[in-house]
C-alpha cells in the first residue's frame, strides 16, 4: 500500500521583484482570500482592488482580517474605463467577478495585462452552446473561450504555462475532478452511471445576502439542491471524461468541500490498487495527499491542498473515492493564485500553504 503525503512547500521567493497583481471584484469572499494569499506571497504585490458596491470603501473596514497587512487600501471604482486604465500592464489581474461581467471585462483586458485569471465560470467550457442551458446566458466571446486555459494546474500544467487567460475550476468540480480523473484516464472504472454527492460549506453562496445562506437558514440544517441540473456538471463531465450526476449539499460551515464519489470497477480491482494509482497519478503533485485516511474538511482548512482516499466495495461492486478541500482556497482563489503561478514562471507553490489549522 502506497501512502503519500504532500510534498513540502518550498515558498521561495522570487529572485526578481514581485509581480504586480489587480483584483477586479475584490470585495466577495474570493476577493478577500485572494488578498490573504497575496498578503503571504514573496512574488506579488497588489496594486489595485476594486469593490463595484464597496468602491470608496476601505478594505480594512469591510474585511479587518486584512487590516494589518492593508491598512489604507480602499476598493477602487468598478467602471470598465476605469478598471482598464488602471489594470494596463499589470502581470496578472484576477476576476472575482459574476460570469456575464467577466465574459464583458475580458476581452478588454487580455493582451494588456501579463495574464487574466477569471475565477467566474465565464471561459470554463470550450462549447458556447452549453451556456444558455446551464447558466442563462448566450455567450459572445467565442475565441476567448477557444484561447482560455483551464486552471487545474495538475491536468492542465504545460498549457498554463503559456496562458494569458486562465479559467478558474468551479470549487465541486476540483474536488471530483481530482478524484476520478485519474481513475477514468487509467481505465480503472467505467466512464458512466458515475454519482458525485458532495457537501460544501456556506461561503460557497458568496457574500451577498440570500435567504439560504441566512445563520438562521443554515444553523442546523443540512440539504440538497440544484437536483439534476447543477452548472457544475457539464464541467465535470468534461474534466473528468465521464458522463456523471451530481448533487451538491449545502453544510453548516463556512468553508470546505467533501465529496464522495460512486463509480463502478472497468474490471476486478482493490483497495491497494486504487490508492496506488491515485498515489502515483499525483506523485510529483505538491497539494495532493493520497491516504488511507478518510478526508475531512478541516484538514484542509485555510490550504491549497485535497486529501483523497479510494475504496473498492466487493459486496456491492462499486468503486468510493473520497476528497476534501477548502472551497475559497484550492476550490477558488488559492487554485487561481497556484495557475496564476504557472503562467508567470514562478515557482508552483509560492504563497500557498500545504498545512491545515488545528483545531
Amino acid at each position: 500500500m502506497i501512502i503519500r503525503m504532500a510534498a513540502s512547500n518550498s515558498s521561495v521567493p522570487s529572485a526578481t521583484a514581485p509581480r504586480r497583481a489587480g483584483i477586479i471584484g475584490a470585495s466577495g469572499y474570493t476577493g478577500v482570500e485572494l488578498m490573504r494569499l497575496i498578503a503571504g506571497h514573496p512574488g506579488l504585490e497588489l496594486v489595485m482592488a476594486t469593490g463595484d458596491t464597496q468602491a470608496g470603501t476601505r478594505v480594512a473596514d469591510l474585511y479587518p482580517s486584512v487590516a494589518a497587512r492593508y491598512p489604507e487600501l480602499v476598493f477602487g471604482p468598478s467602471d470598465l474605463s476605469s478598471v482598464v486604465a488602471a489594470a494596463t500592464g499589470l502581470d496578472v489581474v484576477f476576476l472575482g467577478l459574476p460570469h456575464e461581467a467577466s465574459m464583458a471585462i475580458a476581452p478588454a483586458l487580455v493582451g494588456k495585462v501579463g495574464c487574466v485569471v477569471d475565477l467566474s465560470a465565464a471561459f470554463r467550457m470550450k462549447d458556447a452552446s452549453v451556456y444558455p442551458t446551464w447558466y442563462g446566458f448566450a455567450h459572445d466571446q467565442p475565441a476567448l473561450l477557444a484561447e482560455a486555459v483551464y486552471g487545474l494546474p495538475e491536468l492542465h500544467r504545460d498549457a498554463l504555462k503559456v496562458a494569458r487567460l486562465v479559467a478558474t475550476p468551479g470549487c465541486y468540480v476540483t474536488a471530483a475532478t481530482l478524484c476520478l480523473a485519474p481513475l477514468v484516464r487509467r481505465g480503472l472504472v467505467q466512464n458512466s452511471g458515475i454519482i458525485v454527492d458532495a457537501a460544501s460549506g456556506v461561503s460557497g453562496a458568496g457574500r451577498a445576502l440570500k435567504h439560504g445562506s441566512l445563520f438562521g437558514s443554515v444553523n442546523e440544517d443540512f440539504n440538497a439542491y440544484g437536483l439534476l441540473d447543477h452548472r457544475h456538471t457539464p464541467e465535470m463531465q468534461d474534466q473528468i471524461g465521464a458522463q456523471l450526476l451530481f448533487t451538491p449539499h449545502l453544510a453548516p460551515m463556512n468553508r470546505g468541500i467533501l465529496a464522495t464519489c460512486y463509480a463502478t470497477p472497468a474490471s476486478t480491482t482493490s483497495t491497494d490498487e486504487l490508492l496506488n494509482a491515485l498515489a502515483d497519478f499525483y506523485a510529483d503533485e505538491p497539494f495532493v495527499v493520497v491516504s488511507e485516511r478518510s478526508p475531512s474538511t478541516k484538514a484542509t482548512l485555510g490550504t491549497n491542498a485535497v486529501h483523497i482516499t479510494a475504496r473498492v466495495d466487493a459486496r456491492t461492486g462499486h468503486v468510493i473515492v473520497i476528497s476534501a478541500l477548502d472551497n475559497l482556497t484550492k476550490g477558488a482563489s488559492g487554485g487561481a493564485v497556484q495557475a496564476a503561478n504557472v503562467a508567470l514562471g514562478l515557482d508552483e507553490s509560492t504563497g500557498l500553504s500545504s498545512v491545515g489549522m488545528w483545531p
